[in-house]
């Protein structure tokens, strides 16, 4: 399949740390995302949020209430209060920035919670030069737009959700071919979807076959289960993230499809 991006260089499916691997740590912390590198992890996925004075975090939540020991609004906080909040109450949120130079060998997936993260997170990219080490996505059309246009270059990023379900409807019927020209012009390298969705009934073998068809790879979330992840696999899947990052990397092992990344910080 055509690459377009150097972000999706690797060989075989690439495996990727939700959240840095939320089932073995705590999400989106620093000890999450080094256990998952430690085990030969090449992909992070983390979340994109900015503070009220625009210190861009590694953070999924709106609002700290759920995971850490403090409450409130991340884009209304400043930053000097959101430190002060701990993860489970004792891991610190990262800053997206120090993650980036962490691992200089690593790729980052990274998805755009809110509007005020859109311009931390370009000037991030341009000030540690990670242009090929993100994938950019969003479960906001115009917020992922936005994005792109604030990084002013092309970089690797998924379908928002109007091209998912574009994808979707032509993989399910004929006839769609001048939607399928649309969504291989767009830009696009890869559909990330999530599985276990009733109304959206995704991956299936058809909708696999039809983003390959246009140069796309498909990544699928957030799945945690061995045996899912080898029927996903056998149906042609590029790309699985999970918490389960043991088992993934086991499921890999066996197929003879885990590739591990080896950098200074895993020495």
């Amino acid at each position: 399949m055509h690459r377009r991006f150097a972000f999706l260089d690797h060989p075989g499916p690439l495996a990727f740390a939700h959240r840095g691997g939320a089932k073995e740590n705590l999400e989106n912390t620093y000890p999450a995302f080094a256990r998952a590198v430690e085990l030969g992890y090449r992909y992070l996925e983390t979340d994109a949020h900015a503070t009220a004075d625009g210190v861009l975090l590694a953070f999924h939540d709106h609002t700290l209430d759920r995971v850490t020991d403090r409450r409130g609004r991340v884009s209304e906080l400043p930053y000097r209060e959101v430190r002060r909040a701990k993860v489970g109450g004792v891991e610190e949120i990262p800053r997206m920035e120090d993650l980036l130079t962490a691992w200089p060998d690593v790729r980052f997936n990274i998805d755009v919670k809110e509007a005020p993260a859109i311009w931390p997170l370009a000037e991030a990219i341009q000030r540690t030069n990670a242009y090929d080490r993100v994938c950019l996505t969003s479960f906001s059309d115009a917020r992922l737009a936005a994005t792109l246009r604030a990084i002013g270059r092309p970089v690797c990023h998924s379908l928002g959700p109007r091209g998912v379900a574009a994808l979707r409807t032509a993989s399910a019927s004929a006839g769609y071919g001048r939607l399928l020209s649309g969504l291989a012009r767009s830009g696009a390298a890869c559909a990330q979807v999530p599985l276990g969705i009733p109304w959206l009934r995704l991956p299936t073998r058809s909708f696999v076959r039809t983003a390959h068809a246009i140069g796309l790879q498909v990544h699928v979330w957030t799945i945690d289960d061995p045996e899912r992840m080898h029927e996903l696999l056998d149906l042609g899947v590029d790309g699985i993230m999970t918490d389960n990052i043991g088992g993934l990397r086991k499921v890999l092992e066996e197929r003879g499809q885990w590739h591990p990344v080896r950098t200074a910080a895993a020495a």
